[in-house]
C-alpha cells in the first residue's frame, strides 16, 4: 500500500493526514511527490492530486471548484477531509490499542467529531489561511512548520535527493508528533467516558456540598459542572502523591472562575504556616489563586473544607 502527499514544504494538514492514515495502515509506504503517474497508482493521495473522492483514496482540496465545508462552514483542508471520512476507525483503533478499550461505532463517532471540533478543523483554517489556531509563534499548525528544513539546512544539504531524503525524515517527525497528540487526545476521551459512573457515584458530603472522589485523577470538573448545581468544593485522594487535594469547581472550561474560592487568608501558604492558619498540623500548601489546597491526611483535609463552606456561608 502506498500513501502519495506532495514534496517539498509540508503543513499540519497534510502531516495529520498522512499520521492517521498510517496509524491505520502502519505497513503503508510515504511516498512525497508531486509525479502524477505516482499519484494516479496509489493508494491514497493526500493534499495533491486534485481530486477529492473518498472511495478511491482521493483527499485533495486544491482543485478549482472545491467548497468542501463542514457543517459549522468551516472549510476542508487534507487534515479533515482524511478525519472525515477515518476518524471514527483511527479513534476506535487506538481506543483498543493505547487503552484496552472496544468502542462502539457511535461513541467513535462521536469523539472523532469532538477532536475534530479541538483540533482537526484548526489545522485546517489554518492551511486555507482563514485563522490562526493559536496567537504567536505556537500554534500546532506553526509548531509542525517549523520542522520543515529552513534556508540554512537547504544550503547545506544542497536541493537534490539529499534534501528530500531530510525532508521525509522531519515529516515523519512532524508525523509522529502529531500521532502523539492524537493517541492523548483519545486517551483522555476514553478515560472521561469510563470515569463518568465513578464520579456519579461518588460519596457527597456536607448536604451535597462537598464531593469525596476516591482518586484524584478522576476527570470529574465537566460532569460536576453540568449534574451538581449544589457541589462547591471536591475533596480528592491523590493516590500517586499520597496526600488529599480540595479542589473549588471551575465555572466553565475556559475560566478559574470557581463557585465558590478557598480562604483568602490560605492563599501562597505553604506547610508550618498554612498549619498555623488553618489548625490542620498536616495542611501542606495552597495555591496562591485558591483554586487547590492540600493536606497529609484525609481528616486535615476534610477539617479544611469544612472552614472553606464556613466562610463560604459568613460571606452570604
Amino acid at each position: 500500500m502506498v500513501i502519495v502527499t506532495h514534496n517539498g514544504k509540508f503543513h499540519a494538514d497534510d502531516a495529520w493526514a498522512v499520521a492517521v492514515l498510517h496509524i491505520l495502515f502502519p505497513d503503508a509506504e510515504i511516498v512525497r511527490t508531486r509525479d502524477q503517474a505516482i499519484i494516479e497508482a496509489a493508494d491514497f493521495a493526500v493534499d495533491v492530486g486534485g481530486i477529492w473522492d473518498p472511495a478511491t483514496g482521493r483527499f485533495d482540496h486544491h482543485q478549482k471548484g472545491f467548497d468542501g465545508a463542514r457543517m459549522s462552514g468551516v472549510p476542508y483542508a487534507s487534515a479533515g477531509l482524511v478525519w472525515r471520512e477515518y476518524g471514527p476507525r483511527c479513534v476506535a483503533a487506538l481506543a483498543a490499542s493505547h487503552v484496552g478499550y472496544a468502542l462502539g461505532e457511535d461513541k467513535a463517532r462521536e469523539m472523532a467529531y469532538a477532536i475534530d471540533a479541538d483540533v482537526v478543523q484548526y489545522l485546517d483554517l489554518s492551511d486555507v489561511g482563514a485563522a490562526k489556531n493559536a496567537p504567536g509563534g505556537y500554534g500546532l499548525s506553526a509548531v509542525i512548520s517549523g520542522f520543515n528544513p529552513n534556508w540554512l539546512d537547504e544550503q547545506r544539504l544542497g536541493y537534490g535527493e539529499a534534501a528530500e531524503t531530510f525532508r521525509l525524515a522531519e515529516f515523519r517527525r512532524a508525523m509522529s508528533l502529531l500521532t502523539d497528540i492524537l493517541i492523548n487526545a483519545v486517551k483522555y476521551r476514553v478515560g472521561a467516558m469510563l470515569a463518568v459512573e465513578q464520579v456519579r457515584q461518588s460519596e457527597a458530603l456536607e448536604g451535597g456540598r462537598l464531593l469525596l472522589l476516591k482518586n484524584s485523577a478522576l476527570p470529574w470538573t465537566q460532569l460536576v459542572r453540568k449534574e451538581m448545581p449544589k457541589v462547591l468544593f471536591v475533596l480528592s485522594h491523590s493516590l500517586s502523591e499520597g496526600r488529599y487535594l480540595l479542589h473549588t469547581v471551575p465555572m466553565s472550561a475556559e475560566s478559574f472562575q470557581a463557585r465558590a474560592d478557598l480562604p483568602a487568608a490560605w492563599a501562597g501558604l505553604r506547610d508550618a504556616e498554612l498549619a498555623a492558619v488553618t489548625g490542620v498540623a498536616d495542611a501542606t500548601f495552597c495555591h496562591n489563586g485558591r483554586f487547590i489546597a492540600a493536606a497529609k491526611s484525609y481528616e486535615g483535609a476534610h477539617a479544611m473544607a469544612l472552614q472553606a463552606l464556613a466562610a463560604v456561608d459568613a460571606a452570604t
